[in-house]
């Protein structure tokens, strides 16, 4: 559905050029949900809008179901963007119209305004909220604001819906509805969906393939399995294993951090490491989470100063399947 080909984005600047953007290639599926994540400044929004060509690229190709935008006329991009939808951190309604006029309001050129009010009718039932259709935007709660802006999304009928940061204004209970409407549109619909974020926990709830931006570059791509599991770089270890692996402020002889590579989320690792060797270890920091029943992320242990007792944990540990295994030596606090 998208290919980016060798994207750049150069910014003038008062020092000289920036470069926000070098050389990104990706490919995304026809419905996938596709994260894209990293810190903040790495590029992560300048990337979503050159899929729609909001920033046009320095260079490079932004291919959409087989269409390259770079090479299409104003009007014609003016069509095309009618297949890619956007929604935003900060919903973006229109504070004067009812939800109802905001969902109609992507239709009113191109829908007869009978056949416009029916569609926004079926999204405001899409997205849970059949009773807003009169209410206006300020009466709405954040969550609220943001699923009449999917539903505004969804209007245009597209193939494409870009999601940049939409849920770093909610808590964290309303970002999960919000992700599983999303979701479920997905499913429902077909719609790709491309979601850009800070969050790795945003990326582990619904996404199927994940990219990892640092200073405007690419620098590493796959399923999020894969990444969660394994990650190859510096960057994607920084997300995926936050600073609770570090262990400089533990006071242990020796450690050991087990990395889970998508096995059974409810197997009780440590409780079994207790019982069958009869070894105690101290749990000094973990990252873990459940992505689609496996779990994946680390944890660090302190092994016991008894040599005996730490060979036979880590004997046991290295042992099971779905993780590795690396000791931590030396270490004295």
């Amino acid at each position: 559905m998208i290919e980016l080909k060798h994207i750049s984005k150069t910014f003038p600047t008062a020092d000289g050029v920036f470069q926000a953007l070098d050389d990104i290639n990706l490919t995304i599926r026809d419905g996938d949900i596709f994260g894209i994540v990293g810190m903040s400044g790495a590029g992560k929004s300048t990337l979503v809008r050159c899929i729609n060509l909001l920033e046009r690229p320095t260079a490079g190709q932004v291919v959409i179901d087989g269409q390259d935008l770079m090479e299409l006329s104003a009007p014609q991009l003016r069509e095309k963007r009618r297949s890619i939808s956007m929604i935003f951190q900060q919903f973006n309604l229109l504070m004067q119209r009812t939800c109802l006029g905001n969902i109609c309001f992507p239709m009113e050129i191109a829908v007869p305004k009978g056949e416009a009010r029916k569609r926004a009718l079926e999204y405001l039932d899409i997205v849970g909220l059949p009773d807003k259709a009169n209410a206006y935007p300020a009466q709405l709660s954040g969550g609220q604001k943001q699923r009449i802006a999917i539903a505004r999304a969804l209007a245009s009928n597209p193939k494409v819906l870009l999601c940049d940061e939409a849920t770093s204004a909610l808590d964290p209970t309303t970002t999960r509805s919000i992700l599983r409407l999303i979701q479920d549109i997905n499913r429902r619909m077909g719609i790709t969906a491309v979601i850009i974020t800070h969050e790795m926990a945003v990326v582990e709830e619904i996404c199927s393939h994940v990219a990892i931006l640092e200073r405007g570059r690419m620098v590493e791509t796959g399923t999020v399995e894969a990444v969660f599991s394994n990650p190859q770089t510096e960057a994607g270890r920084r997300l995926v294993f936050p600073e609770g692996a570090n262990i400089d402020k533990f006071p242990v002889a020796d450690a050991a951090r087990v990395v889970f590579k998508g096995g059974p989320s409810c197997e009780p690792l440590i409780a079994s490491l207790a019982i069958d060797c009869g070894v105690k270890v101290n749990i000094l920091g973990a990252d873990t989470r459940n992505v689609n029943g496996k779990a994946f992320g680390s944890m660090l242990l302190g092994l016991p100063e008894d040599h005996g007792e730490a060979v036979r944990a880590m004997n046991y540990l290295k042992a099971q399947k779905d993780v590795t295994v690396e000791e931590v030596p030396d270490y004295h606090g």
